[in-house]
């Protein structure tokens, strides 16, 4: 393992800047942290940092090179994600204002673990940008003579880190004080993160029309 040491470093670096890159995936996990608290929002992360398996086994065995050579099966990818941001997008913008503080709230519905596990893993799963990042990471940075368990081993420490700084995020965006003023301006908060969804979505059709 110690001949892979350069390899892994560059592919953690490069990873982990990715990672906290403003995103998606982001966006999500915000939303779950500041409307349903931390349970919701670490399984979220925990499924974005599962769809990252997903995109490292395919990049593995060459599927990867389906994506990145044929224009209609990226197109298709577009906008399955697009649909699913835009649902997202929608959702948030339909969500029910929190009451006032001293106003006993109705009760909320929140999500499982399974179901927040779900939406993390299909936001990440049905991104184009993450998909083609992690391609590119393994195109650009990992030779094609490193041997399969080395690249496995790579691709669960990108899953755990994944996991890791959502996790993080999750913490941080459910401290009590972040809540309280959070239920204070829910509305426009949920808002805000819906139209950032409609936005997300909007610029993958603008990508898949644009000649």
């Amino acid at each position: 393992m110690g001949a892979y040491w350069p390899e892994f470093l560059k592919l953690a670096i490069a990873h982990m800047l990715a990672v906290m890159s403003p995103g998606p995936d982001f966006a999500i996990v915000l939303r779950q942290s500041l409307a349903h608290g931390r349970r919701t929002a670490i399984w979220t992360s925990v499924g974005v940092g599962s769809a990252i398996c997903l995109h490292v086994t395919y990049s593995m065995f060459g599927l990867g090179l389906l994506l990145r050579s044929s224009p209609a099966a990226f197109t298709v990818l577009k906008f399955a994600g697009a649909s699913y941001l835009a649902w997202l997008g929608v959702r948030a913008l339909r969500a029910a204002p929190y009451p006032p503080a001293g106003v006993r709230a109705a009760p909320v519905a929140t999500p499982g673990a399974h179901s927040a596990w779900t939406t993390g893993f299909l936001n990440n799963a049905l991104n184009p940008k993450a998909a083609l990042c992690i391609i590119a990471f393994f195109a650009t940075l990992v030779s094609g003579t490193t041997p399969i368990p080395v690249k496995m081993g790579y691709g669960v420490w990108m899953s755990l880190t994944t996991m890791a700084w959502f996790s993080l995020v999750s913490v941080v965006f459910t401290r009590e004080r972040v809540r309280r003023a959070y239920l204070g301006s829910s509305r426009w908060i949920d808002r805000s993160l819906g139209v950032v969804f409609l936005l997300f979505a909007a610029s993958l059709v603008a990508s898949s029309l644009r000649p």
